[in-house]
């Protein structure tokens, strides 16, 4: 099956040669031996809480923000 990249340096993969969900995670790279860009499937679904926990910074650690949020501008 043959892929062709766009002008925005996209690849738009078939369905039918690897079928996929929007949100999914790929690796990719090239491998220059054998001339070809090669994507492996990543695992995603995650529980970001579970993530979250996992992290050796506190949140309460975190620097603030340099700037406050932005401003409503009235019309």
């Amino acid at each position: 099956m043959v892929v062709t990249l766009d002008a925005k340096r996209r690849l738009t993969v078939p369905a039918a040669l690897a079928p996929a969900r929007p949100g999914d995670y790929f690796e990719a790279h090239f491998d220059a031996e054998e001339d070809a860009i090669v994507f492996r499937r990543l695992a995603g679904g995650e529980n970001w809480l579970a993530v979250l926990k996992q992290c050796p910074v506190s949140p309460d650690d975190v620097p603030r923000r340099r700037r406050g949020p932005a401003k409503r501008r009235k019309l």
